[in-house]
């Protein structure tokens, strides 16, 4: 038998290269460096083939990103079981640091400046040197960050105790771990549970949910859970039971149970709360008390261990609900699997409407964008570069506009089977108009408007600056409606609500942006939205061909949403996707 230690799976790779990423740019690395391993990190996530037999074959180099210097990291990582660049800079970057990037206006620069002159590694100390007034004689921070820092901790918002983590790169760290398990010789079933399961927007910590071979097997599973290269602390294993923390502070919880109660376990700890209490409410009132142990049978005195969830549920009169749904705000009142929604899969997507190409802010061409679209199994794509006055620097005046059209039109007319629209995502004034001219914003196929500057106005002013903006007569649709960044920025003061009944009144579409860190309409917004009639389209909002793929994320949101493809108006085909524009049903434009 081998000596030879089992390979990483992609997940892991992938998770330790992005690791790698946030150490470096808490090092002070050039800019260059930080987002080479954040590319490298999505060519493994993505790689169709196993990256650790690429790296033996010799062939892995062949993977975007994935130079000489990364190929030697992974020939490291395959021989010894770690990567001497990420325990040189885990040695010298304290855990505490990455904790403190995820306060508001704290980023790995900053941070990384407060540790060099003030010592501080750690929310602790951050929270200390705050309140005796140290951090207003830093160079860059002043008194007003000063009191962002004492009202983030009053708040709460810095006093979690662990950081909550943006759902890809969770996953990313939990698959990992489940391939591993899973390729153990006591591995049998591995599933993922908890909020990450759920599809949440981020996750404070993972629970994980095994079955083993054999009678150690248990043991021998969660033994090589504690020595996996992603752990760098786990409790002394119980008998069926690991507590393990990533070096990004992540909590891992493994439980590895009989095959005949794995189903309790699954549903005990996938949850959420809400759902689990309405469902032991419901449940006693059948004459039964719901656990992870077990369906215990006041009548018989009997406890029902289940191997799968779905009999969980057909014990309790319901039908299998999809994790999604399991919040608490409904799904208890299905009866059968007919009353559950065929929730909307990513493959039901036809169309993009919102990306970027190098015009902007985007990283590739338009036919680059166009041909990666179709190459995905879509049919049609919309270019929406950023307009004028959106902010940020890189920008589309009029002119380029104008120009932009025969560029789209010039590549539409060479794509066979897919078609290729011209559009915008102007930017919302304040007075809610949009920055180009009604004549130029005719001549285009598609408007996307957005709002991307003045987010600190008052809800009044916000609603009607957005409400403008949706009866604008020339534009479809409204993309990132709140503005929020997940963990990190607060949606605009605004009243959804009205938004929602202007969207409704009008015909104008409420965009969820897939981008991991915005989701945004959130599920409650979209699922409120959809029921109002308002037409969802689920768009990436892709700066590069690599990124037209985080509608995965999209998804996620509109599934816990409650919607089906019929919700979404960018299921449908070219041509009954195209009927539904203002423009179309008004006559207006193209």
């Amino acid at each position: 038998m081998s000596d030879r230690r089992p390979d990483p799976p992609n997940a892991t790779i992938a998770a330790l290269l992005d690791e790698l990423a946030d150490l470096y740019e808490l090092d002070g690395a050039v800019v260059h460096r930080v987002l080479a391993y954040r590319n490298a990190a999505k060519a493994v996530r993505e790689a169709p083939r196993s990256v650790s037999a690429l790296t033996r074959e010799g062939t892995v180099t062949e993977l975007p990103g994935i130079g000489r210097t990364l190929e030697e990291k992974l020939k490291a990582l395959l021989e010894t079981g770690s990567i001497p660049a990420l325990e040189k800079l885990r040695a010298r970057i304290p855990a505490g640091l990455i904790e403190m990037t995820r306060l508001p206006g704290l980023g790995p620069k900053r941070a990384r400046r407060l540790f060099d002159e003030l010592g501080i590694e750690s929310l602790e100390a951050l929270q200390a040197a705050a309140e005796s007034e140290q951090l207003r004689d830093v160079k860059g921070f002043g008194a007003k960050f000063e009191a962002s820092v004492l009202l983030a901790f009053a708040s709460g918002i810095a006093e979690r105790p662990a950081p909550r983590m943006l759902l890809p790169k969770a996953l990313d760290v939990a698959d990992g771990i489940v391939e591993a398990l899973r390729a153990h010789p006591a591995g049998d079933r591995v599933e993922v549970a908890g909020s990450a399961r759920r599809q949440a927007d981020s996750v404070k910590d993972l629970d994980i949910i095994a079955t083993a071979h054999g009678d150690d097997g248990p043991r021998a599973l969660l033994a090589a859970f504690a020595e996996l290269e992603l752990i760098e602390s786990c409790s002394a294993p119980g008998e069926n039971a690991a507590r393990g923390r990533t070096h990004t502070g992540l909590s891992v919880d493994l439980r590895v149970v009989a095959p005949d109660q794995f189903g309790n376990l699954l549903q005990h700890f996938t949850g959420s709360k809400a759902h689990n209490v309405a469902l032991r409410e419901a449940a006693v009132r059948r004459g039964l008390h719901v656990s992870e142990y077990g369906l215990l049978d006041d009548a018989t005195g009997a406890t029902h261990r289940c191997a799968t969830e779905e009999e969980v549920y057909e014990l309790l009169g319901l039908p299998w609900i999809p994790p999604e749904l399991r919040e608490d705000r409904g799904e208890l009142a299905f009866r059968t699997a007919d009353d559950v929604p065929r929730l909307i899969a990513q493959a039901d997507l036809r169309g993009d409407l919102h990306c970027h190409t190098v015009a902007s802010d985007g990283r590739n061409t338009i036919e680059e964008m166009a041909v990666a679209a179709r190459d995905r199994g879509l049919e049609y794509l919309a270019i929406t570069d950023h307009s004028a006055t959106h902010g940020f620097g890189n920008h589309v005046t009029a002119d380029d506009l104008r120009r932009q059209i025969e560029r789209v039109r010039e590549v539409d007319a060479r794509l066979d089977d897919f078609t290729l629209l011209v559009g915008t995502e102007t930017n919302i004034g304040t007075d809610g108009q949009p920055d180009y001219p009604d004549d130029l914003l005719a001549e285009l196929d598609w408007v996307v408007g957005s709002v991307h500057t003045s987010f600190g106005m008052g809800e009044r002013a916000m609603t009607e600056r957005i409400v403008t903006a949706v009866e604008h007569p020339l534009i479809d649709a409204i993309g990132h409606l709140t503005g929020r960044k997940i963990e990190t920025r607060p949606p605009y003061a605004l009243d959804v609500d009205a938004v929602i009944e202007a969207a409704a009144r009008t015909g104008t579409m409420l965009e969820i942006n897939s981008a991991p860190d915005r989701r945004d309409l959130d599920d409650v917004h979209a699922r409120a939205a959809a029921a109002a009639g308002v037409r969802i389209i689920v768009d990436s909002d892709a700066h590069r061909t690599s990124t037209l793929g985080i509608t995965r994320w999209g998804i996620a949101t509109a599934r816990r949403a409650w919607l089906t493809a019929d919700q979404v108006a960018n299921t449908l085909p070219g041509a009954q996707f195209a009927a539904l524009r203002k423009r179309a049903r008004s006559g207006a434009g193209r």
